[in-house]
């Protein structure tokens, strides 16, 4: 039976293991490094921080979402052999449920992550250019 429930402190190794392949996959125009460099910081800063829940398909985590600050979306990853599935729409319908106001940025070149958000009712709100990569993303909400 597959739930999404908070994430248990001992399962954030496979949450990590997620986000770093699908990340390095949905991000292909930007350098394979600077997802590996900022992989402490994602474990250790941002998931501990964030409200992040799971969807465990009663085998394993399939993917996660982070909201931080209670209105933010910090992440949202699929298992790469998951993708496609529906997984990425339990998650933002379970969040969309839970929290009255959501935003989230998304790289302007990830156009198949921006297409999906524009389906589940996301709107573009500003263009703007990530401090850290350097990279034009789209702030989105709804």
């Amino acid at each position: 039976m597959c739930i999404v429930r908070k994430l248990k402190k001992e399962e954030i190794d496979k949450v990590m293991e997620i986000w770093k392949l699908s990340t390095i996959k949905a991000h292909d125009f930007i350098d394979k490094k600077y997802w590996e460099n900022n992989y402490n910081v994602v474990k250790n800063v941002y998931i501990p921080m964030a409200d992040t829940f799971v969807y465990d398909d009663g085998k394993d985590i399939r993917g996660f979402i982070s909201i931080i600050n209670n209105e933010f979306i910090g992440a949202v990853f699929i298992d790469i052999d998951y993708q496609g599935l529906g997984i990425g729409s339990t998650l933002i319908d379970y969040v969309s449920d839970k929290y009255k106001k959501i935003e989230l940025a998304v790289y302007k070149e990830n156009e198949r992550a921006v297409k999906f958000y524009k389906k589940k009712g996301f709107k573009v709100i500003r263009e703007e250019q990530n401090e850290d990569s350097g990279f034009d993303e789209y702030i989105m909400g709804k």
